[in-house]
């Protein structure tokens, strides 16, 4: 059988559907845009097209054990609200990354040699300022104050 459908199932791919990576990254967009707290229902009407919403609930349980959302419940549904804006969880990927590593010294010195001219003198700025404490960095929780208590 060489007709396209079977090439499209052999690459791991169905015509038409969205991957698990690109929903995450829909629904994640959809939450930061608003910087607000948003049922499944609300998410689904807000991606569009045609996704089903027990999908859209298995996407924002997914991300919400990832740690990447917060939720609480309202009623029968929860609502959903990132944890941090988009420089907040890419710092957070990148703390849990340096959690996971037994030398940390070594992975940070190569991170830091890895760096462009550029982004190495502003992270050296960045480490000289004593106010910068990160606090500006993470998001709204459902409540509206930031996760640290603050704000």
């Amino acid at each position: 059988m060489h007709n396209g459908a079977s090439r499209a199932s052999e690459a791991g791919a169905v015509p038409g559907r969205r991957g698990a990576g690109e929903l995450e990254a829909a629904v994640l967009e959809v939450l930061q845009r608003d910087r607000s707290a948003r049922s499944p229902g609300e998410v689904r009407e807000l991606i569009g097209g045609d996704l089903a919403y027990t999908t859209v609930v298995t996407i924002l349980s997914r991300l919400h054990a990832k740690g990447v959302l917060d939720r609480r419940k309202s009623g029968r549904a929860y609502l959903y609200a990132p944890v941090a804006d988009s420089p907040g969880l890419a710092a957070r990927r990148m703390a849990r990354v340096l959690d996971e590593e037994s030398d940390r010294e070594a992975v940070l010195a190569r991170f830091v040699s890895s760096l462009s001219g550029r982004d190495e003198e502003l992270l050296r700025r960045m480490l000289a300022d004593p106010n910068l404490d990160g606090a500006t960095l993470d998001g709204p929780d459902l409540d509206g104050a930031t996760l640290d208590g603050g704000g």
